[in-house]
């Protein structure tokens, strides 16, 4: 081990830490996936009521994808602090804005009450979940990564990444339930508001086991070197966070982009537009497809851990292509499969493909942690994995409802993620392996670097 490297903590203390992180992105996700659900489902007749019901969800899906025009800023801001002050601090702020802002969905007042202030209430609320969501994920991740073991860094870190389903299995189960026990009459007048409502009460268990863990050990490791440097230099500021990561790291947010092209672009056609299409041409009853999409993100979440221990053993890249170019080459069956109207191919087609879609999400958070170095981690890992989402997630049901509505058929879309898996795959391709990187020692080889530039320009003057 490198010197300067902090030694493992003790097993409760990580798992602790793994507990804080997951629990936190379970409730973020479950706040930012209720409203992908909800927009599929009924915000399209509540805030954009005369439409055509293709238009309207068009519309409804619209505000969904301003959500991530909201992360990159949110990446930007929160990695910014998260890399100056610390994650801890940051990730209880994201939690408290998501929270916040999903509940006071549950309260808003609709278009048959207020008119067009409805629609533009619910964009800015849309807004402030998608900000906080792109300080999320970073500081979530990498709260984990500098607290545990190298060896198994791949397995620890996957652990946030279950969030995402959980949260999703979470609104998933809320909806699925209310639609089973109210009428759709209910459910379009009352009933939709209350899993926004429940949110308030998972930010304060939520907030509870935040506010008990420590800070990354690694993150004040290399506060402290960089104040011995301040001092050595007289007091001279650090560069921004920022600067650093694309001066010096610019070729990683490149790779971390593309890698998140067709991990993103599955996801939301898997688990957000499959409301849409089966629904509206498979025939498929709203119930049918929200059960399916619950009971396969039930296995999504059991299989993330599985993929993370994967890459500890024979790498991040080789899991990483392995779900790219089989989330590219599922499409076809995908498609095929819902337009039985089965629901046992509905399952199969779904649990497939987040299967597949695991592999990529999985060892991502090790990944994209270990390619930056502490004091620019949260920026470069969030700017990389958030502005992709702008060109990702935020597009793909949009685009997939678009595409629907001007072929009536499911080529174009299969065709549009396979399109994204070819990207990802390049991308990963050209990356470097990192599952062997110690993060201290990639502090140490960027000190090194950051040292040679300013005597390397002194004698080019």
């Amino acid at each position: 081990m490198a010197s300067g490297t902090t030694a493992p903590p003790p097993p409760a203390n990580l798992n602790r830490i793994v507990a804080a992180s997951l629990i936190g992105t379970t409730i973020e996700w479950y706040d930012f996936f209720l409203y992908g659900s909800a927009a599929a489902l009924v915000f399209n007749k509540l805030f954009f009521p005369g439409s055509d019901p293709l238009v309207g969800t068009l519309l409804s899906f619209l505000t969904y994808a301003v959500g991530f025009a909201a992360r990159p800023l949110g990446a930007l801001v929160f990695g910014h602090y998260g890399d100056r002050l610390g994650r801890k601090k940051l990730l209880v702020l994201s939690l408290l804005l998501m929270g916040g802002a999903t509940f006071a969905i549950g309260l808003l007042p609709t278009h048959a009450t207020v008119g067009t202030a409805a629609p533009v209430l619910l964009t800015l609320l849309r807004l402030v979940q998608g900000f906080a969501l792109g300080g999320e994920w970073g500081g979530a991740v990498l709260l984990v990564s500098e607290h545990g073991d190298a060896r198994r860094r791949g397995f620890w870190a996957s652990w946030p990444q279950t969030g995402a389903p959980a949260g999703q299995l979470l609104a998933t189960g809320v909806l699925s339930l209310l639609t089973a026990v109210l009428s759709d009459a209910a459910f379009g007048s009352w009933g939709w508001r209350i899993p926004f409502l429940l949110s308030g009460v998972l930010v304060v268990v939520g907030l509870w086991i935040r506010l008990s863990v420590d800070e990354s050990p690694v993150f004040k490791q290399a506060l402290a070197q960089a104040e011995a440097r301040k001092a050595a230099r007289d007091g001279e500021s650090e560069k921004l966070p920022i600067v650093s990561v694309l001066r010096h790291h610019w070729r990683d947010v490149l790779v971390a982009m593309g890698a998140r092209m067709a991990e993103n672009i599955s996801y939301y056609v898997i688990t957000a537009f499959i409301l849409v299409y089966a629904t509206t041409s498979a025939g498929v009853s709203k119930q049918t497809a929200l059960n399916a999409v619950l009971i396969a993100s039930a296995v999504h979440f059991a299989v993330i851990p599985a993929w993370g221990a994967l890459s500890d053993r024979v790498g991040r890249r080789p899991v990483y292509l392995l779900g790219a170019v089989g989330v590219g080459l599922w499409m076809f069956p995908f498609f095929s499969l819902i337009d039985t109207g089965g629901f046992g191919n509905l399952l199969l087609a779904v649990t497939v493909g987040l299967v597949l879609h695991g592999a990529m999400y999985a060892p991502q958070a090790a990944f994209f942690s270990e390619m930056f170095a502490t004091r620019m981690r949260y920026s470069g890992a969030s700017i990389g994995a958030q502005f992709a989402s702008v060109a990702a997630g935020a597009p793909a049901p949009l685009i997939a409802t678009a595409l629907l509505a001007d072929y009536d058929s499911s080529t174009p879309i299969a065709l549009y993620v396979i399109a994204a898996a070819v990207l990802t795959v390049v991308a990963v391709g050209v990356a470097k392996e990192t599952r062997h990187r110690d993060l201290a020692e990639v502090d140490t080889a960027e000190e090194t670097a950051s040292a040679k530039a300013p005597a390397a320009d002194a004698r080019a003057v």
